[in-house]
Parts: C-alpha cells; structure tokens; sequence
C-alpha cells in the first residue's frame, strides 16, 4: 500500500474540508481584492480557461463508472484539479492581492494535493486499468504525449458532474471583482 506524506486520520479531514475552505477562500476574496479594469483583463481570461478545461473534463468524467481517458484525461489524470488551479490563479491575479495567492496556495497544498492522493488511491482500487494509466499520463502538467483515445465530449456527463457550478462561480466572482473595480458602475451607468 502507497504511504502518503500526510498522516492518515488527515485523509478524512481533508475530504470534508474542501467545501468549507472554499466558501473561507470566497470571503476572504471577496473583501480583500482589489482589482484594476488592467488586472481584470489579464486574470478573468485566464480564469476562464480554468473554467472551459474544467468543463471539459467533466464532459469525459462517468465517475465510479469508467476509467477517463479522453480528452484533457489524454494529457493529465487530473484536468478538473488543474482547472480550478487555472480559473483560482486567475482571479488571483484579477484581484491584485499578493497574500490572498499565498493563502490559495497553501489552501491548494494542504487540502487538494492530499485530495489527489486519496483520489487517485480510490481509482487504483476500482479500475485495475488505473496503474498502467497514471505510468503514462502525468499527473497535473502534461507532457506534450497524449495517450489515444476515442470518447468525444458528452454534455450530459458536463450536466451530471453539474460542472455548470463552475461556470456560475466564475460569474458570480466575475461580477464582484467587477464591480469592485468599478466597471460595472461605468457600464450600468
């Protein structure tokens, strides 16, 4: 059995905490940014992509049902962690403060590494095909060598997976950072 560099009763703890470390992050976002219409336009493109590459992900995800092997599942085993990697450094980036990315990093360390962990230990046990697989696909950063596969997107896994959340956070944090920065007023009026 695999030994993880963080103590086993954390597992569980880590598990349960995503969600509440999540809503801490948004409050904390949500009083401390301050954005520039400069930093909007650099970090909120970049969010997205997080958000459109965690949608695709999710269009290729039958959790429990099959191994992922297609798209972004052809370059990394874990596109959806990256993602919300990608859309949290970008509104990072849009919110101009330099502690609140410390605080995402060590929230993305401390609480989805161990995540991935305990994931992928979940997958080994129910797919036998999973170890082959982690040989060849990288596990956060892609290396250029996508495996083959054939599974095309299907939006009603996207819908399954309710990966629209995603998509409605990216907003909701989209207009607030908007608003703070004071486009919104400008445009409304």
């Amino acid at each position: 059995m695999r030994r993880y560099w963080f103590p086993k009763h954390y597992a569980d703890e880590v598990q349960r905490a995503r969600v509440p470390f999540g809503f801490i992050l948004l409050a904390a976002f949500a009083y401390y940014s301050a954005p520039t219409p400069l930093s909007l336009s650099v970090g909120l493109p970049v969010s997205f992509l997080g958000v459109l590459l965690r949608a695709w992900a999710a269009g290729h995800l039958a959790k429990n049902e099959e191994l992922a092997i297609s798209g972004p599942y052809a370059w990394i085993r874990n596109p959806l962690y990256l993602g919300t990697l990608t859309a949290a450094a970008g509104l990072v980036v849009a919110s101009r403060e330099v502690w609140l990315a410390v605080l995402f990093g060590l929230v993305f360390l401390l609480v989805y590494f161990p995540a991935i962990e305990l994931e992928e230990q979940h997958l080994r046990k129910l797919f036998p095909g999973y170890r082959e697989y982690a040989n060849e696909v990288p596990l956060l950063i892609p290396n250029g060598r996508p495996i083959p596969s054939t599974n095309g997107f299907r939006f009603a896994l996207y819908r399954r997976n309710q990966e629209y959340q995603a998509l409605a956070g990216f907003l909701a944090g989209s207009v607030l950072l908007l608003w703070k920065a004071g486009v919104l007023k400008t445009i409304i009026g």
